[in-house]
């Protein structure tokens, strides 16, 4: 099976075969790969590719420089796999079968909350973790421009809720201190995000300290209030009322 690597060192890896990052022609060729894999469903037109690489400011030799690229982009993946040109597009072409770990992530994240809802906790589980693995990594590291960032931050995001899902799944199964471990990753990487302080008072209620339940919810209330001007909602001041009746309020 091909497998290629777009989170952390970019490769691809053919049975035998590995091509590393070092092969790839520089930084725009890593770049340029990494558009091709991630939107390899589709075609990208040469002025998006252009726009991508040169973060909207391309050179006036631009197609030139493109062309000469995606050449050596080409040369470096030898057989592993075909990049087509066609009707002023490029399309990255793999075999069938195929793995990219970003869409591995993408089906992994769906499968682990699909599964919780369905009470499949070691599913739910086995799934979390190969998302999370996948998306912590690093992507492009020390690239910059408006595409990878979008990029880095879909990968975060699917991160949160992998996360949240093992914490669910841990505290579902009676291990209260490691849903509230999850539940702080989350807010270390999403800071307002209430479902994960909703977790975190229910861990604290399940590790018998309700007191600190009602900590998390006034530390979640002031936070909205004074950067956000909002207010917790319905959900989560739903589960603020049983953190007061696991207290005998």
């Amino acid at each position: 099976m091909l497998r290629v690597y777009l989170a952390g060192k970019v490769a691809v890896e053919d049975g035998g075969i590995l091509v590393p990052e070092k092969r790839f022609p520089g930084r725009q060729g890593r770049l340029a790969f990494a558009i091709l894999a991630w939107e390899r469903q589709r075609a990208t037109s040469l002025a998006e590719l252009a726009d991508i690489l040169w973060d909207d400011e391309p050179p006036n030799a631009w197609e030139t420089a493109l062309r000469a690229l995606v050449s050596k982009l080409r040369a470096a993946l030898g057989e592993s796999a075909s990049i087509e040109h066609a009707f002023g597009c490029y399309q990255l072409r793999l075999p069938a079968g195929a793995w990219v770990d970003v869409e591995a992530c993408d089906a992994a994240i769906h499968e682990a909350e699909t599964a919780f809802r369905g009470g499949d906790f070691e599913l739910a589980m086995g799934s979390a973790l190969v998302a999370n693995a996948i998306a912590r990594r690093p992507f492009l590291a020390g690239d910059v421009g408006s595409w990878t960032e979008r990029k880095r931050e879909h990968l975060r995001r699917v991160r949160v809720r992998a996360l949240e899902v093992r914490g669910r799944v841990a505290l579902a199964c009676g291990d209260p201190a490691g849903a509230a471990t999850d539940a702080e990753i989350v807010l270390d990487l999403d800071p307002y995000r209430e479902s994960a302080y909703a977790l975190l008072m229910q861990a604290h209620v399940a590790s018998g300290n309700p007191a600190l339940a009602l900590t998390e919810y006034e530390r979640l209330r002031t936070r909205l209030a004074e950067d956000l001007g909002t207010q917790p909602s319905a959900a989560t001041e739903a589960v603020f009322l049983d953190v007061l009746r696991a207290r005998g309020c």
